[in-house]
């Protein structure tokens, strides 16, 4: 139902050209099927899933190949059946650069799925314990860009509001706009089981007014769904409205303080496309394997939005678009705003690639010269953390880590508005993310020195303790061996004593023996 409510604002922001025409134009297509993928074991927040299979190895379509690594953590499926050929470290779209562990599929070509059981309509009767080890098992994370393990999220018991959010701020991306206009209905159905399974009271469906067609088909399934569980809400286009904290402020009026998290509001956020992914493993039995996907920008052919199965090669995607056009230059894995620059396409498509977009040399952002700051404070006012950005930078650029944690740096959610807006061109977030790497990699040289000291004093402690030990076990034996000898002296000298006396006594036999014998005539 529609329902008029007074909403919320956030500091700062900005409005952008959104781009978004450039891939609406036509329907949801499947990507085309190749002979090779790539299927990276880190693809979401937490520890490194934990391989199940070996080299040689035949497996099925939606196969378990890699377990959670732990608590929080993901499990890894097989998009195909086929043969596994290898299991090494690969080139992976991820900021450091570096390669990290991946299975490699040989596609057989024969899309034979492993034996699955959907629950569908069922689910009402499982527990919420139960259905969250199902999405667990099913690999299932955050799909809005942070990847954090669904099931993990949803240990959140009776809270209040669950949003829905399909506000897609980022220019460019426009998959979750053209999944709403196209499953709405499947959408609702995911949003039902987190319902369901966090115990929500109502659901808020939030997007953005720069999307009506999605509107439109959102608030027709809303409407013949006709439970009252949810509500749409319109919000105005202000990037980054699609935060999570941003639209807790613009749909509740409250704000999630530094260092807390929505469910202590009675909140939680999901992401549509999230939903989708668990109606799919709910209604289908179908583990995270695919996901759609938008490839666009003006250096690209035919941008468009793809179905596209996980550890798809990114540049088979991009020729099905109709290949680069000449003057390509930049290949960003996301938006322009908080996407990942890639030094190349034969990388492959994880959960967390939600658009690959193209921009020609006229557009790169490394085209521009970096000046020195000029104290203008233009992104203070822009920056939705309230934040003081030009301090984080300074502070970073001596590495004073220490002052740039007292300014709050975990709280900037790397959105890039104060880079846009920056006069200078100064790459703001490459300081604040190269800032929280050296913090989180002092912490853990720290936690690594802690833990070390423990090992090391424990194990001292255990010497001691030893030592201890068997002083006082031969301090016993000492006093038992001494006690013993004790008890032999006194033995032996009665025993002396004793033989002593009978000898005497038989020398005085004999003697009186010899004075009694009579004389020989």
């Amino acid at each position: 139902m529609t329902v008029t409510k007074t909403i919320s604002t956030f500091h700062g922001g900005l409005k952008l050209k959104g781009n978004k025409q450039l891939s609406t134009g036509t329907a949801i297509t499947a990507a085309a099927v190749v002979s090779q993928y790539i299927i990276p074991l880190q693809q979401h927040i937490g520890a490194i899933s934990e391989s199940l299979v070996s080299i040689g190895e035949h497996v099925l379509k939606g196969q378990m190949i890699a377990k959670p690594g732990s608590t929080i953590s993901a499990a890894v499926h097989a998009p195909v059946s086929g043969t596994i050929t290898a299991i090494d470290r690969q080139p992976v779209p991820h900021v450091s650069g570096l390669p990290d562990y991946c299975i490699t599929i040989d596609n057989d070509f024969k899309d034979k799925w492993v034996k699955t059981q959907p629950l569908a309509e069922d689910y009402n009767n499982h527990t919420s314990r139960d259905l969250r080890q199902l999405l667990r098992d099913a690999g299932i994370v955050g799909l809005g860009g942070a990847t954090f393990p669904s099931d993990i999220k949803e240990t959140e018991m009776d809270t209040h509001t669950l949003i829905l959010n399909g506000v897609e701020c980022e220019p460019y991306i426009t998959c979750d706009d053209m999944l709403m206009r196209e499953r709405a209905q499947q959408v609702l159905a995911g949003a039902d089981i987190i319902g369901h399974i966090i115990k929500a009271h109502e659901c808020i469906v939030a997007i953005e007014n720069n999307k009506p067609e999605a509107i439109k088909a959102m608030q027709a399934v809303i409407d013949a769904d006709g439970t009252g569980f949810f509500r749409l809400q319109v919000i105005p286009t202000l990037y980054p409205s699609g935060g999570e904290k941003q639209l807790i402020k613009i749909i509740t009026g409250k704000e999630v303080p530094s260092g807390h998290f929505p469910g202590e509001l009675d909140v939680l956020c999901h992401n549509v496309a999230t939903a989708y992914a668990i109606y799919q493993a709910i209604y289908e039995a179908r583990p995270l394997i695919s996901r759609i996907m938008t490839v666009t920008g003006h250096g690209i052919q035919q941008p468009q939005n793809i179905e596209v199965l996980i550890g798809t090669p990114m540049k088979d995607c991009i020729e099905q678009c109709g290949g680069y056009i000449n003057d390509n230059c930049e290949l960003i894995m996301g938006g322009p705003m908080m996407g990942l620059t890639l030094q190349s396409d034969h990388l492959p498509v994880i959960k967390a690639t939600n658009c690959l977009l193209i921009r020609p040399c006229t557009e790169a952002a490394d085209t521009k010269t970096h000046l020195p700051c000029i104290r203008c404070g233009k992104c203070v006012e822009v920056c939705p953390v309230r934040l003081l950005p030009q301090q984080l930078y300074w502070y970073t650029s001596c590495k004073n880590m220490e002052r740039v944690k007292n300014h709050h740096l975990f709280d900037c959610i790397e959105c890039g508005c104060c880079a846009y807006v920056c006069p200078s061109d100064i790459p703001l977030v490459q300081y604040y993310r190269f800032a929280k790497t050296e913090i989180r990699h002092k912490q853990q040289q720290r936690i690594a020195s802690d833990t070390a000291r423990q090992h090391h004093e424990a194990h001292q402690q255990r010497l001691e303790r030893q030592k201890q030990e068997r002083e006082q076990r031969l301090r016993k034996k000492r006093e038992m061996l001494a006690a013993r000898n004790k008890n032999t002296d006194s033995n032996n000298k009665e025993a002396i004593t004793d033989a002593i006396a009978r000898a005497k006594a038989k020398k005085a036999e004999r003697e009186q023996a010899a004075t009694k014998q009579p004389v020989k005539q």
